[in-house]
């Protein structure tokens, strides 16, 4: 395990093209995001517990920090260790009499963040393989330069012809008993 950066929770995403749940961290110092595909339900415990939504009885993640509370445990910090074929393995770092580390799932971990507020660490190595980070600005000046490209857009003239037809046609109607049966080919 290499050195660990601390992260925030940036986002809870839905993927538009499958639906998936995405949570995303952001490296707490520097613009480096990480993306962590999430389950539905844990996604939904995660967004209820951001939102402060009420809920008649305790959820799974509620539960396990009651569980970790009346025990006299204390949840210290989550560490994401390692990332082996796509999938995230992460530690709850728990104070008892001695400091223990818990294997679990990322989601239920950053679940028991956004109740707790404990900060979360990822590994660098981690960072450095699957961060995205935003690009600051676009240098185009070593580009070369198309000797062909104008600044015409084009040749509008089907798009105004169509236009007009449209319109002609629109016309046209107006001039139509609106009780006679329209002819809708053409």
């Amino acid at each position: 395990m290499g050195k660990m950066i601390e992260c925030l929770i940036d986002s809870v995403r839905v993927s538009l093209s499958n639906q998936d749940r995405i949570i995303v961290l952001k490296e707490k110092e520097n613009e480096r995001y990480v993306p962590i595909w999430i389950g539905l339900f844990e996604a939904e415990s995660i967004t209820i517990a951001l939102q402060n939504v009420a809920v008649a009885r305790p959820l799974t993640h509620d539960l396990m920090l009651d569980v970790l509370q009346k025990t006299g445990a204390r949840l210290l910090r989550v560490e994401i260790t390692s990332l082996v074929s796509e999938t995230y393995y992460a530690n709850l770092i728990v104070q008892t009499d001695k400091e223990i580390a818990i294997d679990c799932r990322p989601s239920d971990a950053l679940a028991l963040v956004v109740r707790t507020g404990v900060p979360i660490f990822v590994d660098e190595d981690i960072l450095a393989e699957v961060s995205i980070q935003p690009e600051d600005s676009l240098d185009f000046s070593d580009l070369e330069s198309d000797e062909n490209q104008t600044d015409d857009p084009g040749d509008l003239s089907v798009f105004e012809a169509f236009f007009d037809e449209i319109k002609t046609n629109s016309e046209d109607e107006d001039d139509l008993d609106p009780d006679e049966p329209k002819n809708l080919e053409n």
